[in-house]
């Protein structure tokens, strides 16, 4: 089985524009995200799929991979889509860009389901982990998904789900960590399918595999890490990396 890591890196993020670029201990959020999942040891190789010039050229500068889209994307499955086309593999790994912190254990769970489907049943599979800040529960900020017995995803959201009206009842809640593992077959698919309107509604692109039929394998971690989404973040970031 060929397995590779995609590292999408769009250089505007609306929220932290150029936070890829950012310095963290003495080397871009960037160029940090790619040695991490190098260093897994997991992939038969790793490249990073920009827009940004000045992001290709760090990551080739250090000795990486990368290669620049030719289209404009609206998400990283779109982006890793076009890069992985015409590539000769069996199952692609989205590792998110602003995430320094990636560790090997949840990356090699993502891998074992695959290798566990004899018969290819999963199309893709990502990571949640359990919430009980109630701040993070209700904020929009924070993609909420629940799972049916099975861990298969029923529904991913910005609200709160489950909705706790049975006030004698305490729901357990999940983060959708955006870390995927993908079937090339499934994010080429994701590409050319129109965009419906609960991914319209909630801007949340893992819904539209639900949306087409695509069954989803959820796998629990405990590993939070800390994503770079703000500036407070990569402060965050430059404490732990301490």
């Amino acid at each position: 089985m060929n397995i590779i890591a995609m590292i999408p890196a769009r250089y505007a993020a609306s929220r932290f524009p150029g936070k890829l670029m950012q310095d963290l201990a003495g080397k871009p959020v960037i160029l940090r995200t790619y040695e991490a999942a190098i260093a897994t040891e997991l992939f038969d190789d790793v490249y990073v799929v920009t827009d940004s010039a000045l992001i290709y050229d760090t990551i080739t500068t250090h000795g990486g991979k990368a290669m620049m889209s030719v289209e404009e994307h609206e998400c990283g499955s779109d982006r890793i889509a076009e890069a992985v086309a015409n590539m000769d593999i069996d199952i692609v790994v989205n590792v998110q860009g602003d995430e320094p912190f990636t560790d090997k254990e949840s990356l090699a769970s993502l891998i074992q389901v695959f290798q566990k489907d004899k018969g290819r049943e999963i199309d893709l599979a990502s990571l949640m982990t359990q919430i009980t800040e109630t701040e993070d529960i209700h904020s929009p900020n924070t993609v909420k998904v629940i799972v049916d017995q099975q861990n298969f995803a029923l529904y991913f959201s910005r609200s709160v789900i489950p909705y706790p009206r049975a006030k004698d009842k305490t729901p357990t809640y999940y983060k959708h960590k955006g870390v995927y593992a993908f079937r090339k077959q499934a994010v080429i698919d994701f590409k050319h399918l129109p965009i419906l309107p609960l991914e319209a509604a909630e801007k949340i692109e893992a819904i539209r595999y639900l949306e087409y039929g695509k069954k989803i394998k959820m796998v629990e971690t405990q590993v939070t890490g800390i994503e770079i989404d703000t500036p407070e973040d990569l402060e965050k970031a430059k404490a732990a990396w301490k």
